[in-house]
This record gives structure tokens, C-alpha cells and sequence, in this order.
């Protein structure tokens, strides 16, 4: 789903960006930032060095700095862009460097997590106003990122209770400038609704494509040359990053298992319905969620093209 590039600001947001982690979401904060202005300076660093060479190629950032400590030094804005379970690793390589009144935000898929990791260690003259956008491919690495990644989605704000309001609003004023519908919302909250909206679909997929993997040699390789839409759609949410995926099931696990508790019970309805001949059941079933479809089309979240959108594009 192509977006329209977004023209420069007049004026940065913050004077000087350091986003660690340069994958699909890191990348794209970068590009987007440079092209928009919305730093004077931006910086890069990753726990790769192949990853920090590749930027560097790339010459998306203003500096690429090997050292997190180095490279947070001086920045009014941190973005760690790392999976969920590495949030306190980092925080506390930063934390003796971070600058008075620094904002550090993330882009993690679980928020509650974050906040328990991030908050005991990072030093109290720093702003800790986690975020998530609502956005992303199967593909990973500096590569993959693209500028208009984050146009037209949402990006949900989670800041802790004590957060002050003004690095709220710069941060949700960033990821507007980033093209992003913006939400507030507490952590605990974003966990529930992304565990139903992400976190279980995800799940499902790998074990829907994991069932067909086992089901290869019974068939004789008929599940992959006869793959419907359907089923591509499932491998193509199943090719997600291994790494980001596992840390967050286990850190909203509590969330996932309740929504897969839901899912168990509503599956198991469904079961009845078909086992019994339920026609009518089965029918107001798929009007409704058929439904939800229309509702996501109109809500400019998803276009109604068979192919989902995509069309070969790195767009979700």
C-alpha cells in the first residue's frame, strides 16, 4: 500500500536522534527522520557489526557509533528498536550516558514488559515513554526499511503513570511526524488488545504452517504446490522474525493465554456447529466477521484487493 512521501519539517523536533537496532522498524525510523528532518542529527548503533557496516553503505544515518553508551551520548530522543527481551540488557549499557531530560522510547510489540524492565534502571532525570507502531513485513534488516513504512497506521503511545505529560506529547508529536495515526493508551491495556489483534493471529499462523510442514511428506508436497491464498497468507505472517516473535509470547504470555483460552472456546463452538449441520450458525458467523473485514477496508487500514494490499510490495 504505496503512502505518499511526507515533505521536511521547517523545524526538528530534536536536535539530536539515536535509534538502536537497525532492522526493519529501526531502519524505516531512520529514513523517515532524515527525510522529514525531524532531527538535526541522527544516529545509529546495533549490536552487529555487519548491521552497522550495511548502514554505513547505506549512508541512511548522519553517524554510525559501534558503542550504545557513545552513541546515546547527547540525545534529546532514544528509540531502542531491539526485541522486547533485550530492552533491559540495553537500558542498562545506556543508562550512565543518557543525557538530562532525554526522552527513551522503544517500538516493542509488548509494552508492560518494558516498562518493568526499563524503569528500575534508567536514571530518574530521563523520560521513559514507551511506544508501539503498528507496523510492519516479513522482511528484516536495514534493507527492508522504507520511509512511508509507518503512513496511515497507527502507533500506540504507553506511557507509565508517572510519565510527564510533555515528553508524551513529543513523543506522540515524532511518530505523527512519522506519517502514524497516533492512540494513547497504559501498557497493560495495549497488551490485552494487541494479544488478540497480533499476538494470537501470529501464533496461529506458525502453527498452521507448522502443521503443513509436518503434513509434507504424507502428501507428497501437494500443501505447498496447491497453496491457496489463504495458506500464502499464513506463511506470510509465519516468516516473521524468529527472535522478535518468541520474546514476545513470552512476555505477554499472560495476555496470549488468555485470548488463546477465548479462541479454544470459540473453536470449539465452531466445532459443534459443524458437526451437527449448524448451517445457520455457521452463516451469521461469517456475516459477522465478514463484517470486521469491511470495517478495517473503511477504516483505510487494509485495501480490498484480493492480493490483501500487497502486490508484491514490503507493505503489510
Amino acid at each position: 500500500m504505496a503512502e505518499t512521501e511526507l515533505q521536511p519539517l521547517s523545524a526538528p523536533l530534536f536536535e539530536r536522534l539515536t535509534v538502536i537496532g537497525a532492522g526493519l522498524i529501526g531502519s524505516s525510523i531512520v529514513r523517515v527522520a532524515k527525510q522529514r528532518a525531524l532531527a538535526r542529527e541522527v544516529i545509529v548503533t546495533d549490536r552487529s557489526p555487519s548491521v552497522c557496516d550495511r548502514v554505513r553503505q547505506l549512508g541512511i544515518a548522519d553517524q554510525v557509533i559501534d558503542d550504545p553508551a557513545a552513541a546515546v551520548a547527547g540525545s534529546d530522543l532514544v528509540i531502542l528498536c531491539v526485541p522486547v527481551g533485550a530492552s533491559a540488557e540495553v537500558g542498562a549499557e545506556i543508562t550512565d550516558a543518557l543525557a538530562l531530560g532525554a526522552i527513551v522510547s522503544d517500538v516493542g510489540s509488548v509494552k508492560s514488559a518494558v516498562v518493568d524492565a526499563l524503569a528500575p534502571i534508567l536514571p530518574k532525570h530521563v523520560h521513559l515513554i514507551p511506544a508501539h507502531p503498528v507496523a510492519g513485513t516479513e522482511y528484516s534488516g536495514p534493507d527492508a526499511g522504507f520511509s512511508t513504512l509507518f503512513g496511515n497506521r497507527w502507533c500506540i503511545v504507553t506511557p507509565p503513570e508517572d510519565a510527564d505529560p510533555q515528553a508524551v506529547e513529543r513523543v506522540r508529536e515524532f511518530w505523527k511526524a512519522c506519517g502514524a495515526n497516533v492512540e494513547t493508551m497504559t501498557p497493560a491495556h495495549h497488551d490485552l488488545v494487541l494479544a488478540i489483534t497480533s499476538h494470537v493471529p501470529h501464533l496461529i499462523a506458525y502453527n498452521i504452517v507448522g502443521t503443513a510442514a509436518d503434513l509434507e511428506e504424507v502428501t507428497q508436497s501437494e500443501v505447498i504446490k496447491f497453496s491457496a491464498g489463504g495458506f500464502r497468507d499464513f506463511t506470510r505472517i509465519a516468516a516473521s522474525d524468529p527472535t522478535m516473535w518468541r520474546d514476545i509470547f513470552l512476555n505477554n504470555k499472560e495476555a496470549v493465554l488468555e485470548m488463546l483460552g477465548r479462541f479454544n472456546e470459540d473453536l470449539a463452538a465452531l466445532q459443534r456447529m459443524i458437526r451437527w449441520g449448524d448451517g445457520q450458525g455457521l452463516f451469521d458467523l461469517f456475516t459477522r466477521t465478514r463484517a470486521i473485514r469491511r470495517s478495517i477496508i473503511e477504516q483505510g487500514q487494509e485495501t480490498i484487493e484480493p492480493d490483501f494490499g500487497r502486490g508484491g510490495s514490503n507493505d503489510p
